[in-house]
């Protein structure tokens, strides 16, 4: 489970710059893809945050990859591609930001 758990768009994109890497960093294992995502901020969206947070993973160098992919040892890993890589991202940040439309008030 990630520790930024469910903290909604708004609160991601007030967060401090290093507060946001290392709830990014969580999603990814990667601190130079997450310093660029943070650097990215405000998002209006969350397709907007899913897709440059796909661009960055993009833009990885092979040195960074393989790092990331030692890094999420933890997660079932069945090729070391980006498109295994963005599938693991973009299921973390979708867990880490919550539902789009936010949780009910009770």
């Amino acid at each position: 489970m990630l520790m930024h758990h469910g903290i909604g768009l708004d609160r991601f994109n007030s967060l401090s710059r290093a507060r946001a890497i290392h709830a990014l960093y969580e999603c990814c294992c990667n601190v130079t893809w997450a310093s660029k995502i943070a650097d990215g901020r405000p998002y209006p969206g969350h397709a907007s945050l899913h897709t440059a947070a796909a661009a960055e993973l993009h833009a990885l160098s092979a040195v960074d990859l393989a790092r990331t992919f030692d890094s999420c040892a933890h997660d079932n890993v069945s090729e070391h591609t980006i498109a295994e890589l963005s599938r693991i991202t973009r299921a973390r940040i979708a867990q880490m930001l919550g539902p789009e439309e936010g949780y009910p008030e009770y």
